[in-house]
This record gives structure tokens, sequence and C-alpha cells, in this order.
């Protein structure tokens, strides 16, 4: 896990502790929290941060069931999202009442956000699929590791009772994203992780711009994949691009005062 630097994160190690007790029971090493990207990007004190992701023991019986679920369709190694407790903390401390993702997969990100959702008591998780089917009963070598199982659907591994409430839209985000976005009244949390490339990425978040509240929160994943279009899009909202550590998942939050969509 990241620890916390002279002059950095100050969270207890108790809670740290809980922590990576919940990435344990997911299983997936990459998951561990990167505090200091999650105050920049949120402007919550440690305080409130500390006490929120003190929660997490309360996520680990999510995360076993996650991981067996994975498991039982033949996923030991599987591409899970990096950063599922930072979502879990981004809906706990802004608590949007409408969240978009766009890409699915097995759900890791989306069980997250449902989380969330579940202890705030109120918001929507509306979430864009395209599910990319496997050919066959095993994985093979050259297909992605998003590939849904046979006899499976998009959120796979979503345990049932998080998904009350969901609302999940098949097909491409070129069609469903414009006429959710007119739906809504306005968009609190938004997660990019669907086709990587500049045009898309930049569709997206231009599509999305309108509705984005003052405060909210905007990441994009796999930037690797989509060149400039990120910081652009930063740049003519005038505030800077937040890297989670080393990895191409980026963020940025929209100002606080003044024009919000």
């Amino acid at each position: 896990m990241t620890a916390p630097r002279a002059g950095g994160p100050r969270v207890p190690a108790a809670v740290r502790s809980r922590v990576e007790a919940a990435r344990a029971a997911l299983g997936d090493r990459r998951a561990a929290v990167r505090y200091d990207w999650l105050q920049r990007l949120t402007g919550a004190s440690w305080e409130r941060i500390s006490d929120v992701l003190a929660e997490a023991h309360e996520l680990v019986p999510f995360e076993e069931r996650i991981r067996g679920t994975h498991r039982a369709a033949g996923r030991l190694i599987y591409a899970q999202f990096r950063a599922p407790f930072e979502l879990y903390a981004f809906v706990r401390l802004t608590e949007p009442v409408h969240i978009i993702e766009t890409g699915v997969s097995s759900g890791v990100s989306t069980a997250h956000f449902l989380l969330g959702v579940r202890k705030n008591r109120r918001g929507t998780v509306h979430s864009i699929d395209l599910p990319l089917p496997q050919r066959a009963e095993r994985l093979a070598a050259r297909e992605s590791q998003v590939a849904i199982p046979p006899g499976r659907a998009s959120g796979w591994a979503i345990p049932e009772e998080l998904r009350a409430g969901w609302d999940l839209r098949v097909g491409p985000s070129e069609r469903l994203l414009p006429a959710l976005v007119e739906e809504l009244p306005s968009v609190g949390l938004f997660l990019h992780d669907s086709l990587h490339t500049p045009g898309h990425l930049t569709f997206e978040l231009t599509t999305i711009r309108p509705k984005l509240v003052p405060g909210a929160v905007v990441l994009a994943d796999n930037t690797v994949w989509t060149g400039a279009a990120f910081p652009k899009f930063a740049r003519t909202i005038g505030v800077p691009v937040r890297r989670r550590g080393r990895s191409d998942l980026v963020g940025l939050r929209m100002p606080v005062s003044g024009p919000g969509g």
C-alpha cells in the first residue's frame, strides 16, 4: 500500500490497515489507495478522508464475493479497475446525485460506485457498456482480459444486492451517452473507461460538460492511448490534470465556483 510521506497524507495507520484488508480481499495488489490523489481531486480534509476510508472494513465481504466470482469464471488474474477504493471514497466525499461511467466489463468500478451510493443513501449510478463477448469457454491467449465469459452479461461480478436502482444501458456510447446526459439534471462524477481513442474521449468529455456541477470529479483511464485529449479538456476549464501516481489514470475537479454547467 502507498505509505504516507513526511508532510504528506495524514491517514492513521489503523485506517490504512483496514484499507489494506479490503484490498487483500479483492485480490488486486494494484488497488492500493493513492491518498494524495484522492485528496487533491476532492479537496477534502484528511480527517474526512480518514473517516470515509475507515469504512473499508464494511467492504470486505463484497470484495471477497467479487474475487470469488472472478475465480469461478476462470479469471485468476483479471483486468480490474486499479482504483476501486478511491471510487468509493469519491462518492462518499462528494455525494454526487448522478454518476456516469462508460465501460463496465465485470463491474469492479461499478460495484464500488454502488457501494458508495448505498452508504450515502442517495444517488444513482448510470453505466454504459458495449460488451465484448469471450469467444469460447476459456479465454484465448490473445483475447482481451475484459471480454465477458459465456452466459454472463455486463457487470457480471457485481453482488446482486447492489444492483437495485442501477441504470445499465447496453450499446455504443456514441448513441447512448447524449440521450442519457439530456435526461439528467446534473452529473457529479464521471468515469471514462470505454473506447480509448483521442476522438472518443473528446466526444464523451464534450458531451458531459454542460451537466457537470461545480466540484464534480472527472476521471479517465488508459490515457496512454488517448493522447492530449484529457489535458486539452482540462485547459478549456482552467484546472490541472491530476495523475494517479505513475499510472495513466487521471482526473480533474471542476471549479467549485463559477460555471459548472
